[in-house]
């Protein structure tokens, strides 16, 4: 099972992994609202980037992001937030900007925790940003993938709901990591205010079905499979955290991705914006691997399930199966939820003891 993904060697390849994607700036009002804030902490943030980032400062593998930012003092921000992150900023492609954010700019995400009945809130501001403006052809995908020598590429379908452009760009760069060898991660990474503000879902719709038809590893349950596919399900959760629904949608698509040889999705059931019942499930080789849901207590519910892909990659990357890639994966989402901003403030010694099954004891 341990070469289910025919990765390549880690001593033949400068990066462990590569994310491509927009990376935002995060602006948090802690406690408190969006609408009444005062003073906002800065994280940086984006689907596909927090997952190599949490590939780095979690488990210590090499990772670099391909994006796009403006030649500004904002884009120098987030430049150096990505670097406190420990993720290699050489492929990033830099725009020149006049000023005030007309041509191109960063993105930015509001995003409050909730708590209790008051549910999480994201208000985005990210229209024309120069991650969105990016094409295929500004990247050397080829000297990246082969001559650089990459073993994991993770993508998603926000990057891909981003424009025409972006949805390109992400296909030209799955298909040349499938040239070289790369395994592709694609999350579905739904999200409703890309979709009903986006030109053409149709046709944002055919190319995602294209793209999740050339990777190795998809994320998603089965309401990203209606939304971001098109393909629906008849069936109805008996529970905000059963599966069923999501194995019998695998069990009827998975000769139709023949190429993907993971299907893993979250199960979470807001009990209430701090209180979440949280698990995971993945397909692989038509077996069925589960982490059971559990009750825990969530501080910010953000980056939750970015950090089940990079606990799940890590544990493919290291040869340790599918229950493990699960367990990791579940177990490091669960974590990035008990910290602030959208990624784990955590060491692979904590993910391991979670996995392992130790409560949550001082320890001094």
């Amino acid at each position: 099972m341990t070469d289910l993904l025919a990765l390549r060697r880690a001593e033949d390849c400068r990066w462990d992994c590569v994310a491509l994607g927009e990376v935002m700036l995060r602006l948090d009002p802690g406690e408190g609202r969006i609408r009444t804030a005062r003073t906002f902490q800065v994280w940086e943030g984006g689907g596909e980037y927090n997952v190599a980032r949490g590939l780095r400062k979690t488990f210590g593998l090499r990772s670099a992001v391909v994006t796009a930012l403006p030649r500004t003092e904002i884009g120098a921000l987030v430049e150096d937030l990505i670097l406190q992150g420990g993720v290699d900023t050489s492929h990033i492609l830099w725009r020149e900007a006049d000023g005030i954010g007309r041509n191109t700019r960063v993105g930015l995400n509001f995003t409050e925790r909730g708590f209790g009945v008051r549910g999480a809130l994201g208000a985005s501001d990210r229209a024309n940003s120069a991650a969105s403006q990016m094409r295929p052809d500004e990247v050397d995908w080829d000297a990246l993938f082969g001559g650089e020598g990459v073993r994991w590429l993770h993508t998603g379908g926000i990057f891909a709901a981003l424009s025409e452009s972006t949805a390109e760009t992400a296909l030209a760069a799955i298909r040349a990591a499938r040239r070289h060898g790369v395994v592709v991660s694609y999350d579905l990474n739904y999200r409703a205010s890309l979709w009903s503000s986006h030109p053409d879902p149709d046709a944002a719709r055919r190319v995602n079905r294209e793209i999740a038809g050339l990777v190795d590893v998809l994320v998603g349950d089965e309401y990203a499979f209606a939304s971001c596919l098109g393909i629906e399900t008849a069936d109805a959760r008996a529970d905000p955290c059963d599966s069923g629904p999501f194995d019998r949608l695998v069990g009827r698509v998975a000769g139709d991705f023949a190429n993907v040889k993971v299907f893993a999705a979250t199960l979470r059931d807001p009990v209430s914006a701090s209180v979440n019942r949280w698990g995971g499930v993945l397909w692989a080789d038509g077996r069925r691997h589960e982490t059971a849901p559990r009750e825990i207590a969530v501080l910010d519910r953000v980056g939750g399930g970015d950090g089940f892909v990079s606990g799940m990659a890590w544990a493919f990357l290291n040869g340790l199966g599918p229950q493990a890639a699960v367990d990791y994966g579940t177990a490091h989402g669960t974590l990035a939820m008990t910290t602030p901003g959208d990624n784990a403030m955590t060491s692979l010694a904590e993910v391991e003891a979670l996995v392992a099954g130790r409560s949550a004891a001082a320890v001094r």
